[in-house]
């Protein structure tokens, strides 16, 4: 007999059931979008309302970037604990408020700490919404859906590019530019209150009953045939243990850990050095443009044009990541996303061609992040997913949270924007190595049925593989 995960995974796809929870949570990773984009934005317009040196400048994204860190981990383990339903909105709701309140702050230091706060509740969306979206997709498309997520993410980019250049000329534009993302956010989170919890969450936690009734609610809504099926053991890791705060953070860490370190490690690297030369991109573009001698209407259009080309680069990664697999198109299109930005700083010179190559950037960033995403959320178990994909996200969000300073005062400055990037590169290229000898293939597999380990067998469910280890302890 087979199990309520296999059956929800198996279920054919359906706009009005899995597409609705696809849309809901894609909008939340929008927002998270126009948010980190914005900040490349608000720097210089923020620099010259209060007089700020270059350093300061950073601090701008580095404090945003920063409360999106500890986000990412403390909403991650929240929702292997309490469930995803309830952080899938609460997370949203503190981004709206406190980006409200960053709108009216009255000093550079008062918003830097408002924009701290915000980034605690939008870091912890990403991580569940990706959780949520995996566990309600069939398994033969997820790669495919939890890829198409990251097409939200140029979307909101893109906004808060077309945004902002709209509101260069208007007065106290940089707070018009956070005000306007803050409605809608609102009525996201009144439609997140409608979304159900994740069947495999609530199986995996031992509510058989709660799981046993959005199961079969999702079976009659995709007009799948009705059959039998057992509901597996709540894992003990996840009911048994009653640590609180900072040691359920920890302990989250350490299982995370424990798991397969072979795997934490690559997401990791994976994370870190990706988002390392997106973010550095993203931040501080508007400001490389203007220095190239580019007004800030035609600085901020370009790279709302790197953002907007991101769109093609999803809509190609969505086409290949069942076709040729995670890791081909990780190991291709993220050195090639980095290397492009060497050749941009080689040519920036010439405005045509630094559009060019930061175009072509924006493309193959927008290539490997959605599959790198996707890749991440299916390597942990369910018991850890939220949190095992919080700690990569908050891994790279702690290390991308200081680019923004430290490539404004020491990388920029000191070594030179060729050098710079290509330093990037090059630890780009070691990850994707990491990743090509100490990951699995993830693709077709169900999850819950993917290890790291070298030694494995047939799973006598089908649809993967699992470690003999594994299936001893199973």
């Amino acid at each position: 007999m087979r199990t309520g995960d296999q059956v929800v995974q198996d279920l054919p796809w359906r706009w009005r059931v899995q597409g609705k929870i696809f849309i809901i949570g894609g909008l939340g990773y929008m927002f998270d979008a126009w948010d980190v984009a914005l900040n490349g934005f608000l720097t210089p317009l923020l620099g010259l309302e209060f007089g700020l040196s270059t350093g300061q400048r950073g601090l701008v994204a580095t404090a945003n970037l920063i409360g999106m860190a500890i986000g990412a981990v403390a909403f991650g383990t929240i929702a292997d604990r309490m469930g995803r339903k309830k952080v899938f909105s609460i997370t949203l709701l503190i981004f709206a408020l406190f980006s409200v309140l960053g709108a009216l702050s009255p000093n550079w230091e008062i918003f830097l700490l408002l924009r701290f706060i915000a980034g605690l509740g939008l870091g912890g969306c990403i991580p569940v919404d990706y959780a949520i979206v995996s566990e309600f997709s069939p398994r033969k498309l997820r790669g495919k859906i939890l890829s198409a997520m990251d097409g939200w993410w140029p979307i909101g980019a893109t906004m808060a590019g077309v945004s902002a250049t709209l509101l260069v000329p208007v007065e106290g534009n940089w707070r018009w530019m956070l005000a306007l993302m803050v409605l809608p956010a609102l009525l996201l989170f009144w439609v997140r209150r409608g979304v159900p919890e994740s069947p495999i969450y609530l199986a995996r936690t031992g509510r058989e009953a709660e799981a046993r009734e959005v199961i079969d609610d999702m079976v009659a809504r995709t007009g799948a045939t009705p059959e039998p099926y057992v509901i597996t053991a709540a894992a003990p890791e996840a009911t048994t243990s009653g640590k609180k705060g900072l040691s359920a953070i920890g302990e989250q860490l350490k299982m995370v850990w424990a798991f397969s370190p072979r795997i934490t490690g690559v997401a990791w690297s994976l994370f870190i050095s990706v988002m390392v030369v997106y973010y550095a991109a993203l931040s501080w573009m508007p400001s490389i443009l203007r220095s190239q001698g580019m007004d800030e209407v035609a600085a901020f259009a370009s790279t709302t044009i790197m953002n907007a080309v991101g769109i093609l680069g999803v809509i190609t990664s969505v086409l290949l990541v069942e076709r040729v697999g995670r890791k081909w198109v990780i190991g291709v299109a993220a050195p090639l996303a980095a290397f492009s930005l060497v050749l941009f700083s080689l040519v920036m010179e010439s405005a045509a061609a630094s559009i060019a190559t930061i175009a072509v950037f924006g493309f193959f960033a927008l290539v490997v992040i959605p599959v790198m995403y996707a890749y991440v959320s299916e390597l942990y178990p369910t018991e850890l997913r939220a949190s095992g994909f919080g700690w990569a996200s908050s891994s790279s969000r702690a290390v991308t949270g200081f680019v923004p300073l430290i490539f404004g005062t020491l990388l920029w400055p000191v070594l030179g924007l060729p050098l710079t990037f290509t330093v990037m590169a090059l630890l780009v290229v070691a990850a994707v190595i990491f990743m090509a000898l100490c990951a699995p293939e993830t693709k077709g597999m169900e999850l819950d049925r993917i290890t790291g380990t070298e030694q494995q067998v047939d799973h006598p469910a089908g649809g993967g593989t699992v470690s003999d280890e594994a299936v001893e302890k199973r």
